[in-house]
This record gives C-alpha cells, sequence and structure tokens, in this order.
C-alpha cells in the first residue's frame, strides 16, 4: 500500500511540473481545497491540467 501511495504522489507531483506549476505550491494548495471538496466535480477541478500555473504569492 505504501509504494501505491508513493507512486501516486510522485506522479501527480510530475504531472504538476508538467502542466507549469511549481510542486510544493501546488501541493499545499490541493491539500488546502481538497478537504473543502464535496462533489467529484470539485476534485477533477483541483487536478493540475485543470488549474491556472498557480504563481507566486
Amino acid at each position: 500500500a505504501g509504494a501505491k501511495a508513493s507512486a501516486t504522489l510522485y506522479s501527480l507531483i510530475e504531472t504538476a511540473k508538467l502542466h507549469g506549476h511549481e510542486p510544493y505550491r501546488y501541493l499545499r494548495q490541493l491539500f488546502t481545497e481538497l478537504p473543502k471538496a464535496q462533489s467529484v466535480e470539485e476534485i477533477e477541478r483541483m487536478l493540475p491540467w485543470n488549474l491556472a500555473c498557480i504563481s507566486d504569492e
């Protein structure tokens, strides 16, 4: 289970980088907003290919 979780996280990080996101910022935003999601559609909107690049704050 740990290997699968690690592979999923690494895949998400690499996909975020591919779509122009800085991994730490993307994950910070994702982990902040994910608990607020109440539908599959809201979760899908947080995937790297559905977000505009997260710019410097």
